[in-house]
């Protein structure tokens, strides 16, 4: 097996990130350090090190939380914020977030210990949706719309179309229902303010087909296995 996917796989980060900790040098094959791609690993054989602890295979875990608002998505937080993973507190493997929704935003959060699924859904490349409820100041305008489901230019660049719906409205606000499959920092937020709507409160409400269904706020469960195989089919199929 590829060291690099040997790393993955036992859930210390994704395969790219995995490449970059190889040649940061931080690894060692049978005590001897390695800082090439390309090395092949016998997992019942070699002993494998990152930085200084050893590698282990472990259970794959893959969670669906509801995350409230308050809550970072991070492993820990040097300001002492409450994270995500103090909400899965009585799982023993260590998880990490697979992506990223900002401290004031709620909804659909997936968290996995497996490196490369991790990777392939949130890699732009796999084209994995996902959906958001926002919203936003004042009436939004039919060329807001358009420009939002066109794609809208930020400074890193322009945004893929997306799928825009006006769910609801008041005198003062608007909700819309979007659909990206980008996962650019602060995405949505900095779309509507590029069109001049800021976003008030923003949820993500699916994620590819999972939805949050009865699932309260701050509660999970695990994703059954056909779930993560329809997940795993979702990006087989949006390369080809």
């Amino acid at each position: 097996m590829r060291l690099s996917k040997y790393l993955a796989d036992a859930g210390i980060a994704s395969r790219r990130k995995s490449e970059k900790i190889i040649a940061d040098g931080r690894i060692q094959i049978n005590g001897v350090v390695v800082s090439e791609q390309g090395w092949v690993v016998d997992p019942d054989k070699d002993i494998v090190m990152f930085d200084g602890m050893r590698v282990c295979f472990q259970e794959k875990i893959y969670i669906m939380l509801n995350k409230p608002a308050g809550y970072i998505c991070s492993v820990n937080d040097p300001h002492g914020r409450p994270t995500v993973i103090e909400l899965v507190g009585d799982i023993k493997n260590r998880l990490y977030p697979v992506g990223r929704l900002d401290l004031d935003t709620e909804g659909l959060l997936i968290l996995s210990n497996d490196g490369e699924f991790t990777n392939r859904m949130i890699h732009p490349r796999y084209h994995i949706n996902k959906k958001y409820q926002a919203w936003i100041e004042g009436h939004i305008t039919p060329a807001a719309l358009k420009n939002l489901a066109q794609g809208v230019e930020l400074e890193d660049g322009l945004t893929a179309p997306a799928s825009v719906t006006v769910l609801e409205q008041n005198q003062q606000s608007t909700m819309i229902e979007i659909e990206i499959h980008e996962g650019r920092k602060r995405q949505v937020k900095r779309m509507c303010a590029a069109v001049g709507f800021p976003v008030i409160s923003l949820k993500r409400t699916a994620f590819a087909f999972l939805t949050l269904d009865n699932l309260e706020t701050g509660q999970y469960r695990h994703l059954n296995p056909q779930e993560i195989e329809h997940l795993y089919k979702l990006a087989r199929s949006n390369t080809n």
